[in-house]
């Protein structure tokens, strides 16, 4: 009986000294992993890097045309003749439309006879005033009499000045029966036929004639965005040195072939709208572009030298809005960083203050780390510089 007590004693001390022996394993195997570093969160970072990047803004817009010259009829007459291709490309000059011309050649003639009669005139006033300016030296006539022949020469010298004028009238009005085009361009629709009676100014136009190359573009921007580009530019964050330049994308999707250049904007902003038409000039030498077409300009605003470009899947906002993002420091640790945002490049965030050239930018594993947690990076990717266009 004290044998067997005996041998339960020494089975309860022996699994008593294995279990001790397997906790001391186990706390060593621990204290061996954490110095391995097996504890710390793997985690995929992007170094970042500055790089120079263009600024750009895509805006709708509309196309017009770069002259349009509205031919209206300066004469009343019978339309005799069209002289033109609706649709067809006219040069400044061109006869668009013969306005019956016989009623504009007989006032001509009438000018003219009454020019004659006007001079024939003006020498018997001239001689007669002559001859009484002989006499009223010698008291042969009164002084009412020399008078008299003189008013009535000057009266003459008027009278054919009148005439010359009535002429030259008589000549710009029969000239007027060929309505000529304006400006070179590309005339659209007659709005009258042969045998149609027009008359002077009217309201009702005869034709359109447009100038669309180039053709300008209006580009209706938000003021508050104009606002923005001009703070930047005066506090030197931005190079407004080079020209810029305007790309437009079709109704259809595909790119213009040809890049413009803005021109000017306008000085007062629209208060229905909010914004602010700026003007650009494109070359259209296709005739692709025609007024009145909706696209989509492209715009540069600025470009910047050393830009930091971060991935928007690296940075969080919080509900107030303020940015944040994680890096990973020297220690391997994961490090918060309070963020200062410019604006979205494409896929990116701006960053005006909170990171630097070189930092490890924590992309994914954010929600399994806090901050000075130990981190592993488990891929380091080395961020690509983008185009020198960015599209914003």
């Amino acid at each position: 009986m004290p044998r067997f007590k005996l041998s339960v004693k020494q089975f309860i001390l022996s699994s008593l000294l294995v279990f001790g022996l397997a906790a001391c394993q186990s706390e060593q195997n621990n204290a061996e992993d954490t110095e391995n570093g097996a504890s710390a969160t793997p985690v995929n970072v992007v170094t970042l890097i500055k790089q120079p990047i263009t600024l750009t803004t895509e805006l709708p817009a509309r196309t017009v045309a770069f002259r349009q010259a509205e031919v209206r009829p300066q004469v009343n007459g019978i339309i005799e003749k069209r002289l033109f291709d609706e649709g067809a490309d006219v040069e400044a000059g061109q006869q668009l439309y013969q306005i019956d011309a016989a009623p504009f050649e007989a006032a001509l003639q009438m000018a003219r006879a009454e020019l004659a009669r006007a001079e024939a005139n003006l020498q018997s006033t001239k001689a007669r005033e002559q001859r009484f300016k002989g006499l009223i030296d010698n008291k042969a006539i009164s002084q009412q009499d020399y008078d008299d022949a003189l008013a009535a020469f000057l009266q003459s010298q008027a009278e054919v000045s009148v005439a010359k004028a009535n002429i030259e009238t008589a000549q710009i009005n029969l000239r007027y029966t060929k309505v000529n085009a304006p400006i070179n361009g590309r005339i659209g629709r007659s709005n009258v036929t042969e045998g149609a009676l027009v008359t002077a100014q009217q309201a009702d136009l005869l034709a359109t004639i447009v100038q669309i190359d180039p053709i300008y573009v209006d580009i209706a921007q938000p003021s508050k965005r104009l606002l923005s580009l001009r703070r930047q530019l005066i506090d030197k964050k931005i190079d407004d040195a080079a020209a810029p330049t305007v790309m437009l994308t079709l109704e259809d999707g595909s790119k213009y072939a040809h890049r413009g250049e803005l021109q000017f904007s306008e000085v007062n902003v629209q208060e229905s709208t909010g914004s602010i038409v700026i003007r650009a000039l494109f070359p259209n030498p296709e005739g692709l572009l025609l007024p009145g077409m909706f696209v989509r300009a492209e715009m540069e605003e600025a470009s910047i030298d050393n830009a930091l470009l971060v991935p928007q899947r690296g940075v969080t906002f919080d509900r107030e809005g303020n940015a944040s993002a994680m890096i990973v420091n020297d220690n391997n640790q994961a490090e918060p960083r309070q963020l200062q945002i410019r604006r979205e490049v494409g896929q990116y965030w701006l960053v005006d203050e909170g990171l630097s050239a070189g930092d490890r930018l924590i992309v994914s594993g954010l929600q399994k780390i806090a901050p000075e947690a130990p981190v592993e990076i488990d891929n380091n990717e080395e961020q690509v510089p983008m185009n020198s266009r960015t599209e914003s």
